[in-house]
């Protein structure tokens, strides 16, 4: 069984950082704090250190202050001990809810924190901030429920065993499904600069970050860490939870600031100021990370029993000029890196389209897994959505990155400013009136009962939705079509035989000769009414 199958954030977590392990792609960073003395929490059932003056202000000027020095290590509890919490052994190590960051005070939704692993091995301190103050919470093996034999016993307090944290449902509601000691939270930090949340209906999926960092063409990514964090409460139900963040890196050090609001599904307000300490390639914002092994579009013969596996089946922008695009997910046959230039953008995100538990047939509830979506704040200017898919042969991979990236490239010790919200739900929080891609398909190009030509390939495009629940009986609906190479033939469109209004397809064969990527283009319109969004896809040609 793998980590996939659990429902609970802190596997679906996990599973990340042991993908990225394994890949050989992880970093640490270091945060340079002094030792802080043991001193009784007063509101909570935990150990805190001294009260230090803090604010956003003062953090931002913190990440500054370490870019304009060379990046140092952090120090780590007992390495050997660590590396002995495998992800069966972490998976034990259970925070006991009645320890948690305001389960005993003010404050609406609790925190519980995670623990050190193999697969998280540095230190990341938490801080509860009250009145302009700041206390660290301090790491206690009596905060958590471990097995008599487990080896993170034999750990001492310091350095700190807090990997990263949970916030949980609100303290005073209950459901069906209990309270919220018994409830999975609804979002989670851990790992790098990864974090989580769910959506509308109550699942995880894919993962955040604060950043993407590529240092040089042709390089390992590079995986700052958020280090620190900083927690202010939200007084009651619906008001957001404040969490600070410090990034570091070898390459760059920032500050962040999240007001995490649990709505339908979860929203996020973010800001952030990143200094860069060295020159880098590409510094991926707002970046998202997800899972994509197959669908309808493609899946090799046999691979595996189930119609469709993936977190995500598709990018969805909305330019700054108004045009909305979907591009379908690949796994393809080598690393893919796809660029969409833009100006302003309105949006962009991964989305889940696909909600019929009859194309998963699994109990993991791939058809319930959140969508993803990125709103900025303010202008952004000129620059580019970027994609980048990687080969995966199991769905315990994540293999699709998006971010934006800006036109003009960040220098070293110079700060840039990003605002944006991050909508965790169904789908994208502002939907155009246009129809929608809702599956792509292929096949072997010709007609049907003739011989099937050699090096066709045959695309079958469905829109749903839009203006075309109003077309009528009779009207011509034409597919517009685009190649960066090939030719088209054996175009035509059609209604889809279905119980749902509005639902068409555009066909066509597409001839290309040699095994080098295609990028095609499809939308659908009725004269000069256009109907639907713009399809764009990277078919890769057999070799």
């Amino acid at each position: 069984m793998t980590s996939r199958r659990l429902p609970d954030l802190a596997s679906v977590a996990t599973l990340d950082r042991r993908t990225l392990m394994r890949l050989g792609l992880a970093a640490q960073a270091a945060l340079a704090l002094g030792p802080q003395a043991f001193a009784q929490g007063k509101a909570d059932d935990l150990k805190f250190g001294p009260a230090e003056p803090f604010s956003y202000d003062i953090l931002k000027k913190l990440a500054k202050d370490l870019a304009a020095k060379p990046y140092v290590e952090p120090a780590k509890p007992d390495l050997e001990v660590v590396k002995r919490i495998d992800y069966d052994a972490h998976g034990k190590l259970k925070y006991l809810p009645e320890h948690a960051l305001y389960a005993n005070a003010p404050g609406a939704y609790p925190i519980t924190f995670m623990h050190v692993g193999q697969f998280f091995p540095k230190t990341v301190r938490m801080h509860a901030v009250a009145d302009g103050k700041a206390r660290e919470v301090l790491y206690d093996q009596s905060l958590f429920d471990m097995p008599a034999d487990s080896v993170a016993k034999t750990l001492k307090d310091q350095p700190s065993a807090f990997a990263g944290f949970w916030i949980r449902e609100a303290k005073d509601e209950v459901t069906p499904k209990g309270d919220w000691k018994t409830r999975e939270p609804f979002a989670t930090f851990l790992g790098a600069s990864y974090f989580r949340a769910i959506g509308d209906k109550g699942q995880v999926g894919m993962s955040a970050r604060g950043v993407a960092l590529f240092p040089q063409p042709g390089a390992n990514e590079e995986f700052p860490d958020f280090i620190g964090f900083w927690f202010e409460p939200a007084m009651k139900d619906g008001e957001p939870v404040t969490v600070y963040a410090l990034l570091d890196g070898p390459s760059i050090a920032g500050a962040y600031r999240f007001l995490i609001s649990r709505t339908g599904g979860t929203l996020m307000d973010i800001e952030a100021e990143i200094t860069l300490r060295k020159p880098v390639d590409r510094v991926g914002l707002a970046a998202l990370t997800s899972m994509y092994w197959f669908s309808e579009t493609a899946k090799p013969y046999l691979i595996d029993w189930r119609p469709e596996v993936h977190d995500s089946d598709g990018l969805a922008m909305w330019t700054g000029s108004g045009e909305r695009i979907w591009r379908p997910l690949n796994n393809p046959p080598r690393i893919m890196t796809s660029t969409f230039s833009d100006e302003n953008p309105r949006g962009f995100g991964l989305l889940q389209r696909d909600r019929l538990y009859g194309n998963y047939e699994d109990g993991v509830k791939y058809q319930d897994r959140p969508s993803t979506w990125v709103e900025p704040v303010g202008d952004w200017g000129k620059g580019a959505v970027q994609l980048v898919e990687l080969p995966t042969d199991d769905e315990i991979h994540d293999n699709i990155v998006a971010y934006w990236i800006p036109e003009k490239p960040y220098q070293p010790g110079k700060t840039a400013k990003l605002a944006y919200k991050l909508y965790w739900q169904d789908d994208e929080p502002h939907p155009g009136a246009l129809a929608k891609c809702v599956a792509t398909r292929l096949g072997r190009g010709g007609q049907p009962g003739l011989p099937r030509p050699m090096g066709v390939r045959k695309f079958l495009v469905e829109f749903l939705g839009g203006p075309l629940k109003d077309i009528p009986f009779g009207q011509k609906v034409e597919a517009v079509l685009s190649t960066s190479r090939g030719t088209f033939s054996y175009i035509f469109t059609e209604a889809v035989p279905s119980d749902v209004p509005g639902h068409w397809r555009a066909q066509f064969d597409l001839t290309v000769q040699g095994p080098e990527p295609v990028e095609l283009r499809c939308y659908l319109k009725a004269g000069d009414e256009v109907l639907s969004e713009t399809w764009l896809y990277q078919y890769h040609p057999p070799a």
